[in-house]
């Protein structure tokens, strides 16, 4: 089934919320609960789990536990999701790090970098050369990984992740990656996450925001 990016993010923060709720004992959990803890209304709640075939209960709510395990299914977190990493600096190092990936249900299988030898025992993580990647994602069946490279080997580590069957990428780098028509694969996904432009955009928009009235 095919799902836009907005009701993705959605599923995803309601799964998010219900490991919490799950945690803290409860059992069932309403449309209101959802909705308010993640800023949405109830109504949109359940048209997102109708449009999903995931059937509440008006007095009932619904089942926690299976409302989990039906999210997951929809997510395609109901099968193991491994990664790798391309660039074991500081930011890569720290992703390796990052407990919220065993949480989500994702595992660094792998690291990569030009100087594995220099790159500190992460997690148990194994750390290679990355002339090895390509053959490590094809023997693995990698399909997603994240790129934490300079920006002068971004591109070229791109081409290597891609050309070698991987269908997700995560770009760290300043500079925005898209796949070149060289490489004949409409069927790669990349998404740029740049820091530095984020922070900017904050900062604009804290500019722009009104002064606070003071109350007397």
């Amino acid at each position: 089934m095919n799902m836009n990016t907005e009701i993705i993010v959605r599923l995803s923060k309601y799964k998010r919320l219900l490991q919490k709720l799950k945690a803290l004992g409860l059992e069932r959990v309403f449309s209101n609960n959802l909705g308010d803890g993640i800023g949405v209304s109830p109504a949109l709640v359940r048209k997102d789990f109708s449009a999903m075939n995931i059937q509440g209960n008006k007095r009932g709510g619904y089942d926690i536990n299976i409302l989990i395990e039906q999210l997951n299914k929809l997510l395609g977190k109901d099968q193991p999701q491994e990664l790798i990493i391309a660039g074991c600096g500081r930011i890569g190092t720290a992703l390796m790090q990052y407990e919220e990936f065993s949480t989500e249900g994702l595992q660094v299988v792998a690291g990569f970098d030009i100087n594995p030898d220099g790159v500190q025992n992460v997690q148990d993580i194994p750390i290679y050369h990355l002339n090895e990647m390509a053959a490590f994602i094809k023997e693995n069946n990698i399909e997603v990984g994240i790129i934490t490279v300079p920006d002068n080997a971004a591109a070229n580590v791109l081409e290597m992740m891609i050309k070698a069957g991987v269908k997700g990428i995560l770009n760290f780098a300043s500079i925005e990656l898209k796949t070149a028509n060289s490489l004949n694969c409409n069927q790669c996904t990349i998404q740029n996450v740049n820091i530095g432009l984020e922070l900017e955009h904050l900062f604009y928009r804290i500019k722009e925001m009104p002064p606070c009235e003071e109350k007397e």
